[in-house]
């Protein structure tokens, strides 16, 4: 009898989405997120709730407001964006120089050019919560 159902709870599991945990942020791999975050990305950027280094936490990242965490101090061209780090915006984002993608940043950073690595990277970002 399960058997029979299984087609209609699979059918419905696409209409709903997933029942138990998030989905991946984006197309990636996550391990090799790691990496590039390791490279690119680590030097100002911390992976830990609460800990800021020169840029923000990364922590929960995927789907949080541009420039909204209390305990850092944005520049007015992030806190003023008024954008969603999503997993298109970080594409969108981190395919250019931080400066010509935000304006008034103090971000010192020349972009990602590997669409892979992008895309890994988000991935890894997306499973920070």
């Amino acid at each position: 009898m399960f058997l029979r159902r299984l087609p209609l709870l699979a059918a419905a599991a696409l209409l709903l989405g997933p029942i138990v945990g998030p989905r991946p942020a984006f197309a990636g791999d996550p391990s090799a997120g790691k990496d590039v975050f390791r490279s690119e990305c680590s030097e100002c950027h911390s992976l830990r709730e609460g800990r800021n280094k020169k840029g923000p936490s990364l922590f929960g990242i995927v789907g949080r407001h541009a420039g909204s965490l209390p305990d850092y101090r944005y520049t007015d061209a992030l806190k003023q964006a008024g954008w969603t780090w999503t997993p298109q915006k970080l594409q969108w984002y981190l395919s250019q120089p931080a400066r010509q993608a935000n304006p008034g940043t103090r971000m010192k950073y020349d972009g990602l050019d590997d669409a892979e690595q992008r895309d890994d990277l988000i991935s890894f970002l997306g499973t920070l919560h």
